[in-house]
């Protein structure tokens, strides 16, 4: 943890607790609750507020997955979209300078150099989360669909507070990136998401009535609207008038997933986390192996950096869209995690992806009085997504077709109507079939890493969700480059004799920002993360 920060106190929770980002979203979930509706009910409420408050990480025009615990057993929502069906690997060749300079490299070169463009319409892919919601309440929900919206609109329309940690990333997505970026695409973006050509400051007020406007006939069509309705025809025109490809048959023909979840043993817990496209086989396998050694000693930080290095070689060679006609290999067998096990020795390595049989983000959870629980995440990806915003919408349009690559044969190819590997990840822990309760960090590839350090400080430390967000963090960032809180400097020397490249790095958002709630014999606990706005709600 930054070393300015002071741990935060865990909050007890009777009936129902809301965990987010953001203090605002946080009471539109909990309020929620307090009418009477479910987990289910206030995750949505919580997740459509935060595209208000939360611009840069999430936005209308996300993806978001989600675990639900009905109260007897765990689902899997995968609300990601696909890319549209004019998108080949060619066409990015043929319109990107940077991909037509690395395309040539083939293989594991160009997986490495993620040569897809960020920005622009070539990395959107549909969005999934309008559809996400109408999905989760259509399936658990109790209270009206349309009330759900009710504080995210006047958030929109009648303004608010913009919160620290927000106000700093805004204003880096100004100044580092929206302000090198041209063209008819990106022009409406300025006229939403700054006041004047600036981000708005720490406390300004900050209103989006196209927003509002959306959500409501978002709240009203169940979603309808954004894929066979007049927000669909909108995004479609301004699409083909400023170079775009998405089309009306990619929007109508988007449907989540209802997935079944994959877990690992941890130490007598299982871990809960969402099958391919997303990363979270990084945190299973990484638990996974090291449910193997023991805990503590002078290599344990050491082998919780090899074990988390050795999943992310097999999730980036493996995963992709998971489509019949892309199958990934078995990666949790216990006896390929014991041969995986065997690679961390004394020393930092290098690894390569195993051979297995074949066979900007935010993060909320919420809880209730029936035992229903919710592990939710919803991104538009880097900051802002693709900062395309179709006029008169208010919202810009993520960018997760970033995440394929150009490898030929390689099952994240950029190709058409296909899922991209996602950083975005809900966690959800469990022990002898009961739920001890849904947890996440939100950061690119932090997420997995962060996991694997919750899970530990929770399960081997006996840390309430608080104290085990408190804790100082690391993050294996690529190659033998390792970053560290000033909190772990104290691990560095041992770190760097190990043949670890080491740096003490106090960086805002650096390492994630997560959320936790545990069920306890009285009600839950809940933590929120030191390092942002964010807050743990209960009553």
């Amino acid at each position: 943890m930054s070393k300015d920060l002071h741990p935060r106190r865990p909050v007890y929770a009777p009936r129902g607790v809301v965990a987010t980002t953001q203090p605002l979203a946080a009471s539109a979930g909990l309020a929620v609750l307090r009418r009477g509706g479910n987990a289910v009910d206030a995750a949505i409420a919580t997740a459509v507020a935060l595209t208000v408050l939360q611009p840069g990480s999430n936005d209308i025009g996300s993806d978001l997955f989600a675990l639900v615990w009905d109260g007897e057993r765990l689902h899997g929502l995968n609300a990601s979209g696909r890319s549209p069906a004019l998108l080949t690997r060619d066409l990015v060749v043929e319109r990107d300078p940077a991909a037509r300079a690395t395309a040539a490299l083939g293989g594991a070169q160009a997986v490495a150099a993620q040569v897809m463009p960020a920005r622009g319409w070539l990395p959107v892919t549909v969005p999934g989360a309008p559809a996400g919601w109408h999905d989760l309440h259509e399936r658990f929900g109790s209270l009206p669909f349309a009330d759900l919206f009710d504080d995210a609109i006047a958030y929109a329309e009648r303004g608010y507070g913009v919160s620290p940690t927000v106000a700093h990333h805004w204003d880096r997505a100004v100044e580092a990136v929206h302000a090198g970026l041209s063209g008819e695409e990106f022009a409406e973006w300025g006229r939403v998401f700054t006041l004047g050509g600036r981000a708005p400051r720490a406390g300004e007020r900050f209103s989006n009535p196209d927003a509002a406007r959306t959500l409501r006939a978002i709240a009203a069509t169940g979603g309808a609207t954004f894929y066979r309705g007049e927000l669909a025809e909108r995004m479609v025109a301004h699409a083909e008038r400023t170079g775009g490809l998405l089309r009306e048959a990619d929007l109508a023909e988007h449907a989540s997933l209802w997935v079944e979840p994959l877990s690992v043993r941890y130490r007598g817990h299982d871990v809960w986390e969402l099958p391919p496209n997303g990363q979270g086989i990084v945190a299973l396998q990484a638990l996974g192996i090291l449910d193997g050694f023991g805990a503590g000693g002078a290599a344990d930080l050491h082998r919780q950096i090899e074990a988390v290095k050795l999943g992310f070689a097999d999730a980036h060679a493996y995963v992709g869209d998971p489509s019949p006609a892309v199958q990934w290999p078995p990666l949790l067998t216990e006896d390929y995690l014991a041969k995986r096990r065997e690679m961390i020795g004394e020393d930092a390595a290098e690894h390569p992806p195993g051979d297995p049989a074949r066979g900007g983000t935010v993060y909320l959870c919420t809880a209730d009085a029936d035992g229903r629980m919710v592990s939710l995440i919803q991104s538009n990806y880097m900051g802002f997504g693709s900062h395309v915003v179709v006029p008169g919408t208010g919202f810009s349009l993520q960018n997760r077709g970033a995440g394929f690559v150009l490898a030929e044969g390689h099952p994240n190819e950029v190709g058409p109507r296909r899922r991209p590997f996602h950083t975005i990840i809900p966690g959800f822990l469990t022990r002898d079939g009961a739920p001890v309760g849904p947890f996440g960090v939100m950061g690119g590839h932090m997420q997995p890493q962060g996991h694997v350090q919750v899970v530990r400080s929770t399960v081997d430390d006996l840390l309430d969700p608080q104290a085990s967000l408190d804790r100082p963090r690391w993050y294996w960032h690529t190659g033998l480059d390792v970053r560290l809180e000033p909190g772990l400097a104290g691990a560095a020397d041992d770190l760097r004799r190990r043949g670890h490249r080491v740096r003490i790095v106090d960086e805002q958002g650096a390492f994630g920002y997560g959320q936790a709630i545990w069920r306890t014999p009285s009600g839950y606990v809940a933590g929120s993360e030191p390092r942002a706005d964010g807050a743990a709600l209960g009553y």
